[in-house]
């Protein structure tokens, strides 16, 4: 039986108002006594009223407005930051839209019993185009390369944006090599593994698949994709 009080959920949103109720509403019926820790990257639209109704209910909910508070935007930025704030001994960070299955967190939370991080894997995307899904499939490769060229820890889906980890793992880790995680960038995973040598640590792989984006749009763009080779050469 899992205690979901030792999980917290890290959500960073940007304008997640039509999907960020249905899956904190979810998480809190699904996995009674998780935390759910939302970092905000300066929505402009209902996200956090949405957010901070469901908190003044339950006390598990927090709303954190990092624009507010002056911080650097980024999706990195945002999860880690997260990740820091976290107590509860693991933490699982996933998208809000809903492209991850939330069902699948309970897989994750298991596999983080007996494993230092836990990623989900994309086994199966719907509706990408060939033309993304090649661009997707290059610089998996290339980041594959990088780590393996640098004898880092790899995985099948090493720019995972859904994975579960120990908290104070994290920690110590993000710690010791901060200035290798790019905070503009939005594949912290990646930046995680490289601070990783081989084997160092235990991974447990949980197949899915990425569902259909059904509202909003994504935030991918030509900052993220020079962000991405600054992850590879730093």
């Amino acid at each position: 039986m899992i205690d979901y009080a030792n999980y917290t959920v890290i959500l960073p949103t940007l304008n997640e108002e039509a999907t960020i109720g249905r899956l904190i509403r979810y998480l809190l019926s699904h996995y009674k006594g998780i935390s759910v820790l939302v970092m905000d990257d300066g929505s402009k639209d209902n996200t956090k009223k949405i957010v901070e109704r469901i908190a003044r209910k339950n006390k598990k909910v927090r709303f954190v407005d990092r624009k507010r508070m002056g911080l650097e935007r980024g999706l990195t930025h945002s999860i880690v930051h997260g990740l820091l704030e976290a107590k509860t001994p693991y933490a699982i960070v996933m998208d809000a839209d809903l492209q991850h299955p939330p069902e699948v967190v309970a897989k994750v939370a298991k596999c983080l019993l007996n494993h230092d991080l836990a990623i989900a894997v994309r086994a199966d995307v719907t509706k990408w185009s060939k033309w993304r899904k090649f661009i997707s499939k290059s610089l998996m490769l290339l980041g594959l390369v990088v780590l393996k060229l640098g004898r880092k820890q790899t995985s099948k889906d090493i720019f995972s944006g859904f994975f579960g980890v120990r908290t104070e793992l994290f920690k110590s880790i993000y710690s010791k090599n901060k200035q290798r995680f790019v905070g503009e960038g939005y594949k912290v995973l990646f930046d995680l593994l490289k601070c990783v040598k081989s084997g160092e640590l235990k991974i447990c792989e949980i197949p899915y698949t990425f569902q259909v984006r059904t509202a909003g749009s994504s935030k991918a763009g030509v900052k993220q994709a020079i962000a991405l080779l600054k992850s590879f050469a730093s």
